[in-house]
């Protein structure tokens, strides 16, 4: 099992939730979140001061996923978000130790579905 996390621009959700319901895997959940990295921010002036903005809105999806399905959507996720521009964002394969379903019970592959 593993937790896929992976951080895009808010505009591609859209394009990413499509790719990965074509590869069967519409479970997901998705948090507004800001940050930045190579793609660093931008100068803005507000009242004639000018301000660093480097803080940029993103949008970070958490999917749990059994091994079979990493690849798949992994593929999904570059498929729905690359634009080829710096900004794309970034995909974190972390090792999942155990899910549990609070509504039944199960656990492991079986909770993850």
């Amino acid at each position: 099992m593993k937790l896929i996390i992976a951080v895009i621009q808010p505009d591609k959700l859209t394009d990413v939730k499509n790719a990965l319901v074509e590869a069967k895997v519409p479970k997901m959940t998705a948090l507004n979140v800001i940050g930045c990295g190579q793609q660093g921010g931008y100068l803005e002036t507000y009242r004639g001061a000018k301000t660093e903005i480097n803080l940029l809105k993103k949008v970070e999806l958490q999917i749990a996923v059994n091994d079979n399905f990493v690849q798949p959507t992994v593929d999904a996720i570059i498929k729905g978000a690359r634009t080829g521009k710096i900004g794309d964002g970034k995909i974190f394969i972390v090792d999942l130790a155990e899910c549990i379903r609070i509504r039944t019970g199960e656990k492991g592959s079986e909770a993850i579905g």
